[in-house]
């Protein structure tokens, strides 16, 4: 029996903020290298009273539209968030009320960013495999707008908010899961990191003054801090390695590849990594520039945007690689 992504949907934020709007707001942002070398152009950005599981609730509207039948077969959610509602409960247990569900459901969230949707596939996979559920909505969503300060420029120019959620099921028509591998490198945790805010240091007067760093970044202990070099290292050392790993694993090669969908981290990530691996820059999609960096959604909605822009068919083998805050990565094979 196969694991099968049987469909996925997703919902972006109405509001949109161009390059344009931050260079407004900021004159000594712009520079062709910055544009250049991050390669978004605007990105949706949450409202002030919306949330990750909001934009979660619409992507779920938008599934279940087109599957009138999916209410009655969920048994699982599994929400993948850096961005809960409340520190209790999840953000899952909430999505379960909106959406009227049966209460023989599993629902819980897990803590993790960029790589979450391989590892969540991971999860769902394991979960129906041992008989615990047959349909689960994997939900990835998040708003880190809220987590950024306005004059860092190191990771507003970036990321973009958005939920994905897929309907992964045992069998039937869809894309299959051929194989998860995944990795941590916990040793460098404080490489992507919001250092404030939770038990080990609490919010405080401290906490929030705002600090300005060498290159004009102006963040507090409660925004991300992120360091991007040390991430685009890490990146280029460890991902190439695991995706060769999959590859030899299943006795594929980068040729037998359709497309590579990675994870949006940055133009420069995804033409360093194409490079690395001798990838056709034609099979690694993107689809950055007019939404941002999402976080655990990206992929999902890559993935949605390269199926419906016919750049796959039945048959063609894809593969996902995911990797960011943990830091942690992970790979995956699907066939469509």
């Amino acid at each position: 029996m196969k694991v099968i992504i049987k469909d996925i949907a997703y919902y972006l934020p109405q509001r949109v903020v161009t390059n344009e709007e931050l260079y407004k707001e900021n004159p000594g942002w712009k520079t062709e290298t910055l544009e250049e070398r991050i390669g978004v152009m605007k990105r949706h950005v949450a409202g002030d009273g919306e949330t990750a599981l909001d934009l979660a609730y619409r992507a779920c509207e938008e599934i279940i539209s087109k599957n009138s039948e999916l209410p009655k077969l969920i048994d699982g959610i599994i929400f993948c968030t850096q961005s809960g509602d409340h520190v209790m409960p999840s953000n899952a247990c909430i999505l379960h009320k909106m959406l009227k569900l049966s209460e023989e459901v599993i629902a819980f969230d897990f803590n993790l960013a960029c790589s979450g949707y391989i590892y969540g596939l991971a999860i769902v996979q394991g979960l129906i495999l041992s008989g615990m559920a047959k349909n689960i909505l994997l939900v990835n969503a998040d708003t880190y707008s809220k987590y950024i300060a306005k004059n860092d420029r190191s990771v507003r120019m970036l990321f973009g908010d958005g939920a994905a959620v897929s309907w992964i099921s045992l069998s039937g028509s869809g894309s299959s899961i051929i194989d998860i591998i995944c990795a941590t490198a916990g040793q460098y945790f404080d490489k992507f990191i919001i250092p404030a805010g939770g038990c080990r240091m609490p919010k405080s007067g401290r906490t929030s003054e705002l600090l300005t760093d060498e290159s004009g970044n102006s963040r507090t202990l409660e925004n991300i801090h992120m360091d991007g070099m040390g991430i685009f290292s890490f990146v280029n050392s460890r991902v190439p390695r695991q995706i060769k790993k999959i590859l030899t694993h299943n006795r594929l090669n980068v040729t037998d590849i359709k497309l590579f969908v990675f994870h949006q981290a940055s133009k420069m990530a995804l033409d360093s990594l194409g490079c690395l691996l001798g990838i056709n820059p034609e099979k690694v999609f993107k689809n950055l520039g007019e939404i941002g960096n999402t976080v655990s959604a990206s992929i999902p909605i890559a993935l949605k945007d390269a199926l419906n822009s016919g750049k796959l068919s039945k048959g063609d083998k894809v593969l996902l690689s995911g990797f960011g805050v943990g830091l942690s990565w992970g790979a995956a094979i699907i066939e469509i």
